[in-house]
């Protein structure tokens, strides 16, 4: 029974969307947290492991001093993802981040995905963070915790575990899994101040690493600037994309942010460009005090400081990690339990994990569950592991945000979708009597080969009136005048069609062109025929496909941030991300599949059957616009406040016309043709 009810239009249960509330601001969660809050969120949510721990690994065993140009790399590649993450934020101001953004323009399945693997990202950055904090501190007391753990428990020898459990990570996780439950303005105060003293310890390590720095240290015999080749630079940036981790905790603060569509791209933008000049600055720093090949990998800027003879400064940078490897926690631990609770609202999860508690408007179920969760992780497991098994999830949810960007972009309204004319526009066939003239517009609108000619009623239409926003979404997904040399081609396609199969298309390609690179490279360089010709062709139709998407009209009517250059910056994040996806080992491909699998189990046995998008009207849409239950049945206009609210299905149905003869004027929307048929 339970196969056949699966294979019962498995497909359309697949792809279904996500059908936003009327009203996106009301939520059940507390909105308190203003741009500040969620900046310094971010920040601290980045400036963590990642500068304290990474830095020295990085710089010793990858890249050596270009160790700078990996943080470059990573932070370029993290601001790509991070403007499609800023779009989104205006777009869909909810709690779930990439997950949301997915089940809104993509569909339920990849939505499902890229939620399983969020979930599985922030309960390891959660365990990783834990486990390099009591790294740290124990190192500090002279390892006086891992010493008396292996004489008292002995060592776990087995090749996947850590070496002995860390009870001292496990007990942070849970500690501060108590913290967050205090509330979230509570949590957000805490979060601000230890980001300070983070922030200002390092303005410290880079004010004193540039006083003692010696330009010799970049350039020493036989070694340069890039000591482990180009190649060591990609290895270093994608070992280095683990310390941009974070920004995307930003967006799922929508639900508690006081204005999400000026908080949410603002604070996401401004904290990946401190945290980035940061990093850069850290590390110049550091490969300028002393040769790369001194580092102490396991605490890097301590011991750099301590063969200068600056023992005061070890001090600070150890108070200064505490704090940031803290908020880092603090973040990965905040994110994880309302990604749980959005895809439980949704469904797609237990629905136990919805439950909001009334006092403290946090999901209490979910932290307790996270915490545990991710200090169990923090037990058995060493940071290595955790880290290497972090970022595959992380740049695969970055990957379909960026092409949900370009989809969006270029899909037409739906059906279910409305627009609010203003009070004198005039009505419908059926209560003019007749045909009505476009508002705003001298001249009738008319399809051109299925579209609609925008460059003949360019000149005539108001772009700030009601008609011209209908108008450009009509054309959403449709050919460009310029580009009609592709209707052969492309002119049959529904609106959008074309576009999201032209990104589908980019991903695949994408992956081709990658694996050639990280296999092939050798004979690329030397000019082997077949490589050139192989790679040409893969060039040529990665280029065919952005011009395929960028040929159609795009809908970006109440956007207040919008990503520049689309579909040129989505289609490059995709690709590097992907570069970056193909540099991991076989190892971590092999533990993503396996958690993979057990997401599958759980969406197939219950998440697809207790969707609420299969439902008729959800009961989260019914709770938050008491009208939802009757939208999408057919056409309505219905008095509002003096204007009129038309709903746009002969829009995307291409009912848009004009009689070539006589002048008349056809009305851009024809309510009741069907219903008088």
């Amino acid at each position: 029974m339970i196969l056949g009810h699966v294979m019962s239009g498995l497909c359309s249960k697949m792809n279904r969307t996500k059908q936003l509330p009327a009203d996106l601001m009301e939520t059940p969660l507390n909105r308190c947290l203003n741009t500040f809050d969620i900046t310094l969120l971010g920040i601290g949510h980045m400036v963590g492991a990642g500068i304290y721990v990474l830095t020295g690994t990085v710089a010793r065993e990858m890249a050596g001093p270009a160790i700078v140009l990996s943080f470059i790399l990573a932070g370029l590649v993290s601001l790509l993802a991070a403007l499609c993450y800023a779009e989104f934020g205006t777009r869909v101001p909810k709690a779930g981040s990439a997950y949301v953004y997915t089940y809104v323009s993509i569909g339920e399945f990849w939505a499902f995905v890229i939620g399983w693997n969020i979930i599985l990202e922030h309960m390891l950055g959660a365990a990783s963070v834990a486990r390099a904090w009591s790294g740290y501190v124990d190192s500090m007391l002279g390892n006086i915790v891992a010493n008396l753990t292996m004489e008292l428990t002995g060592e776990m020898h087995e090749q996947l575990l850590a070496k002995y459990p860390d009870f001292l990570a496990c007990f942070v996780c849970l500690s501060y899994a108590v913290a967050l439950a205090t509330g979230v303005k509570a949590t957000a105060m805490i979060n601000s101040i230890l980001t300070t003293v983070n922030v200002a310890v390092m303005a410290l390590v880079v004010v004193l690493g540039f006083w003692y720095a010696s330009p010799n240290n970049w350039s020493l015999p036989g070694q340069g600037f890039v000591p482990f080749g180009f190649g060591g630079v990609l290895a270093g940036a994608a070992t280095c994309f683990y310390a941009f981790v974070g920004f995307d905790s930003i967006a799922t603060a929508g639900e508690e942010a006081k204005n999400p569509s000026v908080s949410i791209p603002l604070a996401t933008i401004l904290s990946l460009c401190v945290v980035t000049v940061g990093y850069v600055l850290v590390s110049a720093a550091l490969t300028l005090m002393i040769p790369y090949n001194e580092i102490n990998p396991a605490a890097a800027l301590p011991e750099a400081f301590g063969m200068r003879g600056i023992t005061w400064a070890k001090y600070a940078i150890s108070t200064g990690a505490i704090c940031g490897m803290t908020t880092t926690l603090l973040g990965s631990l905040f994110a994880l339990p309302r990604c749980i609770y959005a895809m439980a609202s949704d469904g797609l999860l237990f629905s136990c994990f919805g439950k909001v508690n009334t006092k403290t408007q946090v999901p209490l179920l979910n932290l307790a569950v996270s915490g545990i969760c991710s200090a169990l992780l923090a037990l058995l497991f060493d940071l290595e592991k955790l880290v290497e098994f972090m970022s595959i999830g992380t740049l695969l949810a970055y990957t379909i945000v960026s092409a949900s960007v370009i989809v969006l972009r270029y899909r037409p309204i739906s059906v279910e979708e409305t627009v609010h004319l203003a009070p004198d526009t005039p009505g419908t066939d059926e209560e003019d009597g007749g045909p009505a003239p476009l508002p705003g517009t001298t001249a009738p609108v008319a399809p051109t080969g299925g579209g609609i000619d925008s460059s003949s009623q360019s000149s005539t239409i108001d772009p700030s009136s009601p008609t011209s926003e209908m108008i450009e979404i009509a054309l959403a997904g449709r050919l460009r005048p310029q580009f009609r040399w592709l209707e052969p081609v492309l002119g049959r396609c529904e609106p959008g069609v074309a576009c999201s199969g032209a990104v589908l298309m980019f991903c695949v390609l994408s992956v081709a062109v990658c694996f050639q690179l990280e296999n092939s490279w050798d004979d690329l360089y030397h000019g082997t025929w077949w490589a050139l010709g192989l790679y040409g062709f893969l060039l040529f139709c990665l280029v065919a496909c952005v011009v395929v998407i960028s040929a159609h009209h795009q809908n970006t009517r109440g956007l207040q941030f919008k990503v520049p250059f689309v579909p040129y910056i989505p289609a490059l994040s995709i690709f590097c991300n992907i570069e970056l996806m193909v540099h991991l080992s076989f190892l971590t491909w092999l533990r993503f599949f396996i958690w993979l699998s057990i997401g599958m189990l759980v969406y197939f046995l219950y998440g697809i059957h207790n969707s609420k998008e299969g439902e008729l009207g959800t009961s989260y849409s019914m709770l938050m616009s008491t009208n939802e239950a009757i939208r999408g049945w057919g056409a309505t206009s219905t008095a509002l406040g003096g204007g009129s609210k038309v709903t746009v299905t002969k829009i995307i149905k291409g009912r848009i016309s004009r009689k070539t003869a006589g002048g008349d004027r056809q009305a851009i929307v024809d309510d009741d043709d069907d219903d008088d048929s």
